[in-house]
Parts: C-alpha cells; sequence; structure tokens
C-alpha cells in the first residue's frame, strides 16, 4: 500500500480545518495517509484546533510556528523536513480534497515509476456557496511526456494547475528541493515546471481532483494594480526555470523567446481590455506597455499593440461603445473563448 504526507499549512483557517483534514483522511482507499497540520504563529484559534484534531486522530501530527515564518517557508519545512511517504500532497487549510483523489493520483504514480507528478481537475468553488458535487469517476490516465508539457508551459505563458490537485513523488520533490521564496506568488508555478524538467507529468481524466476556494483572502487573488506583479511573478517565475534547468531544458533559448512574446502579448492584452471595458483610469496601461517592451524589444510590432493604437486614435471614452464594431476587439474576445474552451476540456 501507497504511503501519502499530506502538509496542510495553516495561518488563520482554523475554522476550515476539520474538513480539509477530513477529506485527506477519510474517503481514500488502497493509500495509507498521515497529515501534518503546520500552523504559522496564526493569532486566532487554529493551534488550538489542530490540536484537538491530532488528539482524536494518531494519523494527524501538528507543528505550531511560535512566530510566522510566510508560507513558503511552511511549506517548505513541511515537503523537505517531515514528509517521508511516497508521495507527498501540498493543501492548503482552506481547500479540499475529493472522495478517492489520493487513491487516484497514487495508481497513477505506481504504475508509472517515470512519472514525477499527478494532476486533475480543480473545482473552483466561491467562499459562502455549497459545495458543488464532484465528478469522482475515472475515465482514464494520461502520462505526457516532461519536456512536451514543460514546452506547452513556456507556450501558454500560464500555469494549468491551481495546486491542491497535485500529488508529487517525494523522493523527486526533495531533489528538486522546496518553493523559491523570491517567487511568493508563482513558485507554484515554478515547482511544476522544475519537477517536469526531470520527470513525467501525469494527469486523472474525467474526474475532480480538488476543491480550491475562491475568497478575498486568497494569495492569489489580485485586482487592477496587482496586474502587473502577476505578470513580474510569472516572467520571473519563467526565468527562475530557465537559470536553474536550463541545461536539462532542450532549446532553451528558443522557449525563452517564445515565453517572453507570450508575455508581451499578454500585457498588451491587458491594455487593450482596459480600453475595451472602460478600465484605463483604474489598469496601469503605461507599466503595461512598459512590461511588453522588457520581455520583447519588438512589442510595437505585434498585432496587440496595433489594437492599442486604433483605441487610443478613438479615446477611452468612446471605445467601449464602438467595441462590437472593432474587429480585434471581436477576435481577442473569440481567441480568449476558443483558449479557455480547450484548456476547461483538455486539463493542459
Amino acid at each position: 500500500m501507497s504511503t501519502v504526507s499530506v502538509v496542510i499549512p495553516c495561518y488563520r483557517y482554523g475554522h476550515y480545518l476539520a474538513d480539509c483534514v477530513s477529506s485527506a483522511l477519510d474517503g481514500q482507499p488502497g493509500v495509507d495517509v498521515r497529515v501534518l497540520i503546520i500552523d504559522d504563529a496564526s493569532p486566532d484559534d487554529s493551534a488550538e484546533v489542530a490540536r484537538k484534531l491530532a488528539a482524536a486522530d494518531p494519523r494527524i501530527e501538528v507543528r505550531v510556528h511560535e512566530t510566522n515564518k510566510g508560507h513558503i517557508a511552511t511549506y517548505n519545512e513541511g515537503l523537505l523536513e517531515w514528509a517521508d511517504g511516497d508521495y507527498t500532497v501540498l493543501l492548503s487549510a482552506d481547500d479540499r480534497l475529493t472522495p478517492g483523489a489520493l487513491t487516484r493520483a497514487a495508481a497513477l504514480l505506481d504504475a508509472n515509476p517515470q512519472v514525477g507528478f499527478v494532476y486533475g481537475h480543480p473545482i473552483h468553488f466561491q467562499h459562502g456557496s455549497p459545495l458543488p458535487p464532484a465528478r469522482t469517476r475515472l475515465r482514464g490516465t494520461t502520462v505526457f511526456p516532461g519536456g512536451w508539457w514543460l514546452e506547452r508551459r513556456f507556450k501558454e505563458a500560464h500555469g494549468c494547475i491551481t495546486s491542491p490537485e497535485v500529488m508529487v513523488r517525494t523522493a523527486l520533490q526533495r531533489e528538486v528541493g522546496g518553493y523559491d521564496p523570491e517567487l511568493p506568488h508563482a513558485g507554484d508555478v515554478e515547482m511544476w515546471m522544475r519537477l517536469a524538467s526531470r520527470a513525467d507529468v501525469g494527469y486523472v481524466r474525467g474526474v475532480d481532483q480538488a476543491y480550491y476556494r475562491r475568497h478575498g483572502e486568497n494569495m492569489s487573488a489580485t485586482e487592477f494594480g496587482g496586474q502587473m506583479d502577476d505578470l513580474r511573478q510569472n516572467k520571473a517565475a519563467y526565468d527562475s526555470v530557465l537559470a536553474k534547468c536550463g541545461d536539462r531544458i532542450p532549446e532553451a533559448r528558443r522557449l525563452a523567446d517564445t515565453v517572453n512574446r507570450k508575455l508581451a502579448r499578454l500585457a498588451l492584452r491587458r491594455a487593450v481590455r482596459a480600453y475595451d471595458r472602460g478600465r484605463t483610469a483604474v489598469v496601469p496601461e503605461a507599466e503595461l506597455v512598459a512590461f511588453a517592451a522588457e520581455c520583447w524589444p519588438a512589442y510595437r510590432s505585434l498585432p496587440e499593440y496595433q489594437g492599442l493604437r486604433l483605441r487610443r486614435r478613438i479615446g477611452a471614452r468612446t471605445m467601449p461603445y464602438l467595441q462590437p464594431l472593432v474587429l480585434t476587439a471581436v477576435v481577442a474576445k473569440g481567441r480568449e473563448w476558443l483558449w479557455w474552451k480547450s484548456w476547461r476540456l483538455r486539463g493542459i
């Protein structure tokens, strides 16, 4: 029977802990699960809640920090110092696993020693809303060559994983090391790519592997000012992977060009959408254009920049009314819908 170490970092999320821990320990047949809750000096009763859970179940351990160390240090403590199972899962205290998620992921890893980590589809639900039903009937599995999966990430310039839906081979986690403290908001994207540079990637099809809670306190929540931080962190993640794993990535220079051009286009699209949606007063257009120039010096040749020039001539006040008549706006909407639909269907 495979062993699974589930690391649950917690900061002020004690009111979610019981459901989170239960999702890891119950309804996961065929795997031997241990849970570590690490409370990062929460100012509420989170540590007390964690200790009560541990007192009632020997499979649960608790560590409580005397001072707050931050989420990256807390992640790494659990993953690198404590986890000793065959496989490891990092599960935020406000998220949950679906029934059988650990069973399905472990089975794929058991059957494919060359696979370094497994993921599946996460259900995103809004805080305060009822928990949606989860699909638990497996439709099959897929193993992607690590190099192919990694190149896909560089082409998209976007991570396709939320986080709680992932199970990692513990030996590989130790080999690649922990999360990078220089990437507080994109460390997960960089981690998946580092893992893929050394191993193949598994995917479980037709099922939901985890519940990801959306609320104002999510680490990933960004608004208009945060759009720049989001882009910069994303670029830093790709730069980091190239610096750390470039010798393992064929055609690293080409992939660097690919992702930088893509990031420039994404930045310019955000500026374009600001005109289309009447949000130029709150979206940092000048910073977005400067970022595009940093990523791709020839940014003025990109179609998104041509669309932005047109919108500037039309004007921020008029553009929202003319959006249905501007071809580039229609094409952009269609492109976004097709990308979203493709991503949801394939999970990659």
